[in-house]
This record gives C-alpha cells, sequence and structure tokens, in this order.
C-alpha cells in the first residue's frame, strides 16, 4: 500500500497504517462517541453489487476493514446490513470483554431471530419503545439484548450516548446508506473512511449514503489518501 503525497509514493507498513487510522486519545472524556464510517464504492459510486458491498472490496480493503475492527470499541450497523450481508457476533464470549462488540439499530425489531448475530451476548439491539411488541418479546425470548434509544423512533444521538455509557467510546459504523445519511444528518460522524474499487457498476445501486431529500451538506476535509497495485484508492475524511 502507497501513500499518495503528490507525486510521491510512499510505501505503507502496518504500523503507519494503524496510526493513519487511529482514533485520537482518549475519546469520551468530554462524553461523546468518536465514530468513524468506513464504506466501498465502486468509480461510478455504486455501493453494492448483487446487493452486497463486500464483492467491491479487494485485499487491501479488507485489510483497512478488519484494522478498523481491532482499533473500535464497537461496530454500529443497521440491521438492513446485518442481514444483507448475514453478519456473524463480533467480539468474545462476554459483555464485559474489552474486545469490540456489535450494535445493531432497529426501530422496528424486525429481525429473525436465528440471525447470527442476534443472541450474542456481545451483541446489543438498540431500538425504540413504540417497536412492536410481537417482536420485541420474539427477540428477548430468543435471548437478544435490547435498549430503547427514543419513543418512537430511534435517536442516533440516544444511541452514542448509550454507548458511552457503557465505555464504548470508539464507534465504527459499517452502513447500511440509510444509516449513514441519518447519522450524517445529525451530525454525529467525525471521519469517513472510503474505498473507491478500480470498477465501473452501472445499474441501479445505491449510494454509500440514501436518504430524504433536504438533508444539509456536511463539508469533509482529506486527511490522507492511499493506493495498492490492484488500483484501489483508500481515502480517510475528517470533519471540515
Amino acid at each position: 500500500m502507497y501513500l499518495l503525497d503528490k507525486a510521491t509514493q510512499l510505501t505503507v507498513d502496518r504500523s503507519t497504517l494503524t496510526d493513519l487510522y487511529a482514533y485520537p486519545p482518549a475519546p469520551g472524556l468530554d462524553g461523546r462517541c468518536h465514530l468513524v464510517a468506513n464504506m466501498v464504492t465502486s468509480l461510478d459510486g455504486a455501493a453494492m453489487v448483487g446487493g452486497v458491498s463486500g464483492a467491491l472490496g479487494g485485499d487491501g480493503d479488507h485489510e483497512i476493514f478488519e484494522l478498523l475492527r481491532e482499533l473500535c470499541d464497537v461496530v454500529l450497523v443497521g440491521s438492513g446490513t446485518v442481514i444483507g450481508e448475514d453478519y456473524g457476533p463480533i467480539g468474545g464470549d462476554s459483555d464485559t470483554d474489552t474486545a469490540p462488540r456489535l450494535a445493531m439499530v432497529s426501530g422496528s425489531l424486525s429481525i429473525d431471530p436465528a440471525q447470527g448475530s442476534v443472541a450474542a451476548p456481545t451483541t446489543v439491539i438498540m431500538t425504540c419503545a413504540s417497536a412492536p411488541e410481537e417482536n420485541r418479546r420474539r427477540l428477548l425470548d430468543a435471548g437478544a439484548t435490547l435498549v430503547d434509544c427514543g419513543e418512537t423512533e430511534v435517536e442516533l444521538p440516544l444511541v452514542l450516548s448509550a454507548l458511552a455509557d457503557r465505555g464504548r467510546t470508539r464507534v465504527l459504523c459499517e452502513g447500511g446508506p440509510g444509516l449513514l445519511a441519518n447519522l450524517y444528518a445529525a451530525d454525529l460522524v467525525d471521519s469517513l473512511c472510503v474505498t473507491i474499487g478500480p470498477a465501473v457498476v452501472g445499474g441501479s445501486a445505491g449510494r454509500i449514503t440514501h436518504g430524504p431529500d433536504g438533508a444539509p451538506a456536511r463539508q469533509m476535509r482529506r486527511a490522507h489518501v492511499l493506493a495498492d497495485d490492484e488500483g484501489y484508492l483508500f481515502t480517510k475524511w475528517v470533519r471540515a
């Protein structure tokens, strides 16, 4: 992997890569989480191929994906992405383990209790008080952990507050596009890591964010651009 600095290419080792993607020291001291989003896209802006994002990535993207998981305290993801990408449990066997855990966002709780990550002790489902009682009971009976973050809808600031209360202040969002759009609308994203794959996909695939029109634009500042020999670009953007 190479760091692109104007016309110069600088080889990046694992230690340097870790420094480039590290969270700021001691996030949470101000009572808030530091949220990093990680997404992949094609050259023409497609966020998925065949309904999943994994098909867009390569070896370098997988390396950064795994590194970002190593650096975070919690992986925040929408339930649709959990189902579509078939997420398994994240972290160890205990909810007190310091390894990253999975926080799944679902207002409707329309999740199959048999889905691999639902009942894991390291998974928490962030929902709202008005979620259908039948769905709530079915998941609780399966052993799921539910946390209400709002009355009639999942309020993302309350989600991050709940994670901060649990000491999970290094948050990694892996999508999907709807969740990321809502996080941006609430101005909760501190940095955005985007892998750009060397493919043109076409079709009707959506972008890495997808939400209602009218949300304010959020300006970002380029932190770095990396490249590899397979033609991928790995970019990091931070609050302007």
